[in-house]
């Protein structure tokens, strides 16, 4: 009977509104049924409902309710079709059953209430499909039940209820959807294949087309054009095909459109939540070069309940025209968290930490925090422009969230940041549309604005969060003073930082206060937060700990420079934290991998395990360690400092554990670790002593294991390989060893007595440890007065005899050519283009070392230095010149390489910098993170002359002690271009074609008076 009612209910509606009729019946539900969706509405909301229709009025209300306490009002109605609505999640080719329960308000006559559907066929007219109804009263709730499905790409979905009597109101609850399959597994694909948009629609203006100008795959793509700003492109509803907690991969194809050279595009999600809008990158924007496809491809965990979720296209800059193909969203079937190995919170002597967002508090991710971690810090949530966007409007949602998880489950909360250079929001700066300046009254108004931040929120978690980030990256040690000039600073001085950690200790005197940085495990960095710490504990500032970030990579810096930043400040007494671990698989900024290899994963690994050795000598001192990110899935470097894949943390993007986690929690399960060396031609005198051969290069470190450290460093010869030791060891003993294994050969070299038996070996003490210095025989080369590259198996193990630790390195050594050496002379030029005497000191260097092609510009160069500057020339032969290119390394130009550490890494410090100048005189800096931070430093002239051209540069040093016998990292190139090609290029050392991003091959420039 309720069948054949809802059928005629359905028909009468029908003829009222002049709708076709779409059969619907209450089926019994298939029992393997999933639920898409249900909106009950006891939170209080509409959960994404709205009014159709004006003047309509909907709300969540308590006057009635078909189960719990609460439903959904409808009112204010003026027609047949008013009501709520709302988008549904619905995708084609699915049948879902709709059940709901509505009841008219008391006094209201009986009605017939529908569901119905509206949806806009691609190429075809909107329509109206009824999915369920029924006659209801005031005197009961009345179910409305049905199935729905659809054939056709489609747009503007939208699920709504109307009512026969045009101005009645009424209730609807407990609505649910569910469907045979789950939608939220399926996934999504579109390929424009059928010569429509397949479901994208623009989020303004944009123009959207299937076209088959161009394809990725097949015949079609969507052309998107007549874009209103940077935002406006395609997107398509996901709602419905994502579940909260689940990860899903996507992924576009995307190509510059006509006449359009340059342009970025990224792939986001924009979700709502009642209404409210917020945007998340799923692939940052990046360079899409013309003419060719380019991928965006990402992970994404959907975290919140949302009643809007779209994915969408987008550029940082621009409205130019593009194409999108191929767009798929895969859901990533989970793997369960390992639970037969250790929790690493147990294996470690403090709290180990995590820095999370809502997404790490749902499904296997909790269960991954919870099993590992002790401690959390909220990546974003508690940061200026979360917690307080407008001045005195404060929105606490998500650090409540993250708050009460962490107390609902035992983990300590360390709150970051309350006062930040970055992600403050404009307002605090400025008197309505006025920039603040350093007058008395702007300083009062800007302290103010601080005080009331740092007291609402340290007030409202006071008891719940024990440790504060009060003010983040305040140092910079390029400064003369080493402080940053923040806006903060510059308004206030140093009274921000004071009335920071003022106000935070005023509010909650339990709480301990923390000034956090990153990059303090370099000596310039460490001290100038060492002198700030201490002249602010001076004067009383209460500042309980100092927090290192440590964002590191698998090379630099050494385990030992961070040893030596904790042992600094722990002559301060404060408490000390690691506030932000992660470890690049990468030495430089602009490499990538497109799966990172197991040998790299394997350094990663070993390098942890450095580090961890490192925070557990140092217990006493060290209360907390936590690394940025629960896992791989989730990085910040995955965009950082450019898009590419990145592994930094513990376990992988599966949450998995990695070599990472068993170098902290039990490094005998690291795989094994094959270590590589260059040992460059040389042929040292073997008397112990550490001549100038064996400062050209840094000395490699060997893991310290209890008081015992190394360092070493190889040269090689047609017939021998020679070894350098630097052994710290305090408590010197005879016993104590060097072994040598050459080749399958071992030597061993006591302490006090060398080797007496065997090859050259010297041992000399030095302060506290003592040097080795030693030569093995590798055999002659296979043809009498040849260099043949040898590869070495070497290991170099040292051992303490009185406290029984051992130390040890094991790898291959390669024989290279040998270090290039020239030398500056003390004297200052005039910096015009023109070789004037001051240069005839100087040694000529020639570029003979090919890197591209084997012929064309070369370069004669010589260097000088005065004061802090260097001073550099090179004479080009190049008879033809072009700047055609638009790209400066392709112009005819001349690239001085510099640093002044001389630390030949794999990677750029942020002192060491790649000089360019055009025949010109057109300047570019490139090399470190921040390029523009050294592009002062550079003065250029360039002449040219018959033949070619003469470049003159000064480069400033400010970071290096420039005196007699100094070192630098140093090289030239010469870039030869053919029109609009670069078609030679030619340096003075590095051979590899890398030194753009790679010092590590870079000559030797010693200064000399």
């Amino acid at each position: 009977m309720r069948s054949l009612l809802h059928r005629a209910a359905a028909v009468v509606l029908c003829l009222f509104t002049g709708l076709p009729a779409v059969a619907a019946s209450a089926t019994a539900a298939h029992a393997a049924a999933v639920q898409v969706a249900k909106y009950d509405f006891e939170d209080g909301t509409t959960q994404g409902w709205g009014p159709r229709g004006d003047g309509v009025e909907v709300g969540a209300t308590s006057d009635a309710a078909h189960s719990g306490s609460r439903s959904l009002l409808t009112s204010g109605r003026t027609a047949t079709w008013h009501g709520a609505s709302i988008t549904p999640p619905f995708e084609k080719g699915v049948t879902y059953q709709v059940t709901a329960y509505a009841r008219m308000v008391s006094g209201e006559p009986p009605s017939t209430i529908a569901l119905t559907m509206q949806r806009t066929p691609d190429g075809g007219e909107t329509t109206y499909e009824r999915v369920a109804a029924a006659t209801v009263t005031d005197g009961g709730w009345a179910e409305l039940s049905g199935t729905y499905a659809f054939s056709a790409d489609s747009t503007g979905l939208q699920l709504y209820a109307e009512s026969s009597e045009a101005t009645a109101a009424y209730y609807i609850d407990d609505i649910v959807i569910t469907s045979d399959t789950d939608p939220t597994r399926s996934g999504l694909s579109t390929d424009f294949e059928t010569g429509t948009a397949q479901g994208w629609s623009p989020r303004a203006s944009a123009s959207l087309t299937a076209t088959t100008d161009v394809a990725h795959g097949g015949a079609n793509s969507l052309a998107v054009t007549n874009r209103s700003d940077f935002w406006d492109g395609p997107a398509i509803s996901v709602l419905g095909k994502m579940a909260k907690g689940s990860k899903y991969t996507l992924s576009a194809w995307v190509r510059l459109g006509p006449d359009t050279s340059s342009g970025n595009l990224g792939l986001s999600i924009e979700r709502r939540t009642n209404g409210t809008p917020s945007y998340e990158r799923v692939a940052a924007p990046k360079a899409i070069p013309a003419g060719q496809w380019v991928e965006l491809t990402g992970t994404y965990t959907l975290a919140y309940d949302v009643d809007f979720l779209s994915v969408y296209v987008e550029s940082d800059a621009g409205t130019f025209p593009f194409y999108l193909d191929d767009f798929a969203l895969t859901y990533v079937e989970p793997k369960p968290i390992q639970t037969d190995i250790p929790s690493a919170k147990d294996e470690v002597p403090f709290t180990l930490g995590a820095a999370i967002s809502r997404a790490q508090t749902i499904g296997e991710h909790s269960d991954l925090l919870l099993k590992h971690f002790s401690g959390v810090t909220p990546g974003n949530a508690l940061k200026w422009d979360a917690t307080e966007p407008s001045e005195g409007e404060f929105t606490f949602g998500e650090g409540d969230y993250l708050v009460d998880y962490a107390v609902e489950h035992g983990l300590t909360f360390r709150g970051h940041t309350l006062a930040w250079h970055s992600q403050t929001p404009d307002w605090v700066f400025k008197d309505g549309d006025r920039d603040l300046t350093a007058s008395p009254a702007d300083k009062a108004l800007l302290l103010t604005r601080l005080t009331n931040h740092v007291r609402t929120l340290v007030g409202r978690y006071k008891g719940k969060i024990a440790v504060w980030d009060v003010v983040n990256e305040v140092v910079d040690e390029n400064q003369p003073d080493g402080l940053r000039r923040s806006k903060w600073f510059q308004i206030t001085g140093l009274d921000f930082i004071r009335t920071a950690f003022r106000a935070a200790h005023e509010t909650d005197p339990a709480a301990k206060l923390f000034i956090n940085d990153y990059n303090t495990e370099f000596p310039r960095k460490r001290e100038a937060l060492y002198a700030l710490v201490k002249k602010l504990k001076a004067e009383g500032v209460p500042i309980d700990g100092v927090g290192h970030q440590l964002h590191l990579n698998i090379e630099q810096p050494p385990a030992s420079e961070v040893e030596a930043t904790i042992e600094k400040f722990a002559t301060l007494h404060v408490d000390q934290q690691i506030t932000e671990l992660d470890v690049s698989v990468y030495p430089d900024f602009v490499s990538t991998y497109d799966e990172v290899p197991a040998e790299v994963l394997a350094e990663q690994g070993y390098r942890y395990k450095e580090l961890f050795d490192v925070f557990r000598r140092h217990k006493s001192q060290i209360s907390s360690v936590t690394v940025w990110g629960l896992a791989d899935d989730d990085t910040w470097l995955s965009t950082f400092p450019i898009t590419r894949l990145n592994a930094p943390l513990l376990f992988d993007d599966e949450l998995q554990a990695k070599p990472a986690y068993w170098g902290v929690v039990d490094p005998a399960k690291l795989p094994p670790l094959v270590r590589r060396l260059e040992a460059p031609a040389a042929n040292p005198k073997v008397d112990g002593k550490r001549e100038l051969e064996w400062d050209l290069l840094p000395d490699v470190p060997i893991a310290r294991v209890g008081d015992v450290s190394a360092t070493f460093q190889a040269r090689s010869s047609a017939t021998s390989l020679y070894v350098l030791a630097e052994v710290r060891d305090p408590s010197a003993d005879r016993g104590d060893t060097v072994t040598f294994t050459v080749g399958g050969r071992t030597y061993t070299v006591r302490r006090e007595d060398g080797h007496p038996h065997g090859p050259d070996t010297a041992v000399e003490k030095t302060p506290g440890g003592y040097r080795v210095e030693a030569r093995f025989p590798t055999g002659p080369p296979a043809v009498p007065g040849t260099h043949v590259t040898h590869v070495t198996d070497v290991t170099v193990a040292v051992a303490d005899a009185s406290g029984g630790s051992q130390t040890s390195w094991t790898g291959k050594v390669t024989s290279t050519p040998a270090v290039k050496l020239t030398t500056a002379p003390n004297r200052r030029p005039v910096v015009d283009g023109v070789v004037d005497p001051a240069w005839a000191p100087a040694p000529e260097i020639r570029t003979a070392t090919w890197i591209q092609g084997t012929s064309g510009a070369t370069a004669r160069a010589r260097a000088l230095w005065n004061g802090d500057t260097l001073y550099l020339l090179a004479q080009v032969a190049d008879p033809m010149l072009s700047e055609e290119s638009a790209n400066p390394w392709e112009q005819d130009s001349v690239e001085f390489f510099v640093d002044p550490g001389n630390d030949k890494t794999r990677g750029y410090g942020d002192d060491d910098g790649q000089y360019r100048i055009g025949f010109s005189g057109r300047t570019s800096v490139g090399g470190p993170l921040d390029p523009a931070a050294i592009a002062g430093n550079l003065t250029a002239a360039a002449k040219v002359v018959p033949g070619g051209y003469v470049i003159e540069a000064a480069v400033k040093l400010p970071t290096a002690t420039l005196r007699d016998g100094t070192l630098l990292g140093f090289d030239v190139q010469v870039n030869d271009a053919t029109g609009a090609a670069r078609t030679g290029a030619v340096t003075w050392s590095d051979a590899t074609g890398q030194g753009y991003r790679d010092t590590s091959h870079w000559g030797v420039l010693q200064l000399r008076h």
